[in-house]
């Protein structure tokens, strides 16, 4: 893989993917950007048995950030975060257009629910029919 500047790196909860990312990032000493996308908070808070309530109104945001942050560390690389809230599909694209990255790496489950490939819940097909640039899917 050779001339890419930014690479934008989407994660869901596997920080393997993360780590598979950042191998490329930096054998090509560029850019690296991580976002993970929360689903958006509705408001309807059930309070029953909440142990952090901060979690629950920020949507562990300052959690995916620490983990994020503690995986980069490790492999010695130094990122950008940013963690969105929406549709992900939606936000994994429109982050790399603000960032102007040059490729995108996200990973795939490797099984792959026939019913969701039917019917288009699958995240990853509709990032690279809307991404503005190459996508690197790896095994999550």
């Amino acid at each position: 893989m050779k001339g890419y500047r930014k690479i934008l790196i989407a994660v869901k909860g596997s920080k393997e993917v993360l780590r598979n990312g950042l191998n490329p990032a930096k054998d090509e000493k560029c850019w690296v950007t991580v976002v993970k996308v929360v689903p958006p908070n509705e408001g309807d808070l059930n309070l029953t048995g909440i142990k952090n309530i901060g979690d629950v109104l920020t949507n562990g945001t300052d959690r995916h950030a620490r983990e994020i942050h503690e995986v980069a560390e490790a492999e010695k690389a130094i990122i950008k975060t940013r963690i969105e809230e929406g549709a992900v599909d939606e936000k994994i694209v429109e982050v790399a257009e603000d960032e102007q990255c040059d490729l995108i790496i996200m990973g795939a489950n490797k099984t792959t629910n026939f019913l969701k490939k039917l019917f288009g819940k699958n995240v990853v097909e509709r990032v690279i029919n809307q991404a503005p640039c190459p996508v690197l899917v790896v095994g999550a």
